[in-house]
């Protein structure tokens, strides 16, 4: 009895044995004939086919948060989009509405000027040969004179603004006077708020002082001055210089401000001479200049019309 019991356990053991090592066999030889032969490529091709719902169910979740979250982004890229181009459009609109009033002003004012049509605005190159920058007196000697078409008072300028203006002429070299002088003053004008003051020399190349400032003008820091055109010597709209700085006088009644020239006073080597000159409206043969050193200026198109009838002529 009790052998026959421990003999059944044994029996059993030694079948699971068996059947595992037939189904080891049983693998090893699908392998070989898959490997040797495809022939389970048919069946491999099939079981994809059944499992691919099963990938797709459970990749779904995924894809439905990436959809959802590249909508998300560009709903938002979008609503930025739009928010920049109403705020370009709104500035777009005052930019416009700005130049249409500046238009109509510009317009009031030639006709309280009587009009500038007939004025052309002529140039000189001058090259500087010599610098006097005594603390008392800022002069440069020009290398054009008398016989280059020169004469006292143009405006001299350089690419930044204006240098000076010029004080004495020689037949061959002429003398200016810079705007750092203390003996000199420019007429000019806030771009900001029009406000016209006038700005002096103060002796040091760096530094203009505009005194005697009402207390109601508005004048800040930063803002930039260019020349009036009051007086006649300099032509309007040229830039001087940028304030530096505000503070009330001695009295408390006044402001004195003062300002940086935009110029390269002490280190321009290469000016300008400008004048404004009047040009006759109606058409006809080109006028003889007693003068031929005046042609020097920079050609314009009306230059170049006067040229053409004088050719027919």
């Amino acid at each position: 009895m009790n052998g026959n019991n421990r003999s059944g356990p044994m029996f059993g053991e030694g079948s699971s044995t068996l059947l595992l090592l037939l189904y080891l066999a049983l693998a090893i030889v699908l392998m070989v004939t898959d490997y040797r032969t495809d022939a389970l490529g048919k069946v491999r091709h099939s079981a994809s086919l059944l499992v691919q719902p099963l990938y797709t169910l459970a990749s779904l979740p995924k894809q439905i948060s990436e959809q959802l979250s590249d909508d998300w982004r560009s709903h938002e890229q979008l609503q930025a989009e739009r928010d920049s181009a109403e705020k370009d459009l709104l500035i777009a609109r005052a930019q416009l509405d700005r130049l249409q009033s500046v238009q109509i002003e510009n317009q009031r004012l030639r006709e309280l000027l009587g009009g500038t049509r007939g004025l052309q605005m002529g140039v000189q190159l001058a090259n500087v040969v010599d610098v006097d920058l005594d603390p008392f007196r800022h002069r440069i000697q020009l290398d054009v004179g008398a016989q280059d078409g020169v004469r006292e008072g143009l405006a001299l300028i350089d690419a930044s603004g204006v240098v000076g203006q010029v004080l004495s002429v020689a037949p061959t070299r002429s003398t200016a006077l810079l705007i750092s002088d203390p003996s000199h003053g420019v007429p000019v004008q806030v771009v900001r708020t029009g406000l016209r003051v006038v700005a002096f020399g103060t002796g040091e190349t760096d530094r203009l002082r505009l005194p005697n400032i009402p207390q109601s003008a508005d004048i800040r820091v930063g803002d930039a001055l260019v020349t009036s055109g009051l007086g006649g010597r300099f032509p309007a709209g040229l830039r001087v210089a940028t304030v530096a700085n505000v503070r009330p006088d001695d009295t408390r009644l006044f402001m004195i401000a003062e300002a940086t020239p935009t110029a390269a006073l002490d280190r321009s080597g290469q000016l300008l001479l400008l004048w404004t000159t009047e040009v006759p409206l109606q058409t006809g043969p080109p006028i003889e200049l007693a003068d031929p050193a005046a042609l020097r200026a920079v050609p314009t198109e009306s230059d170049a019309i006067e040229a053409r009838a004088g050719e027919t002529r």
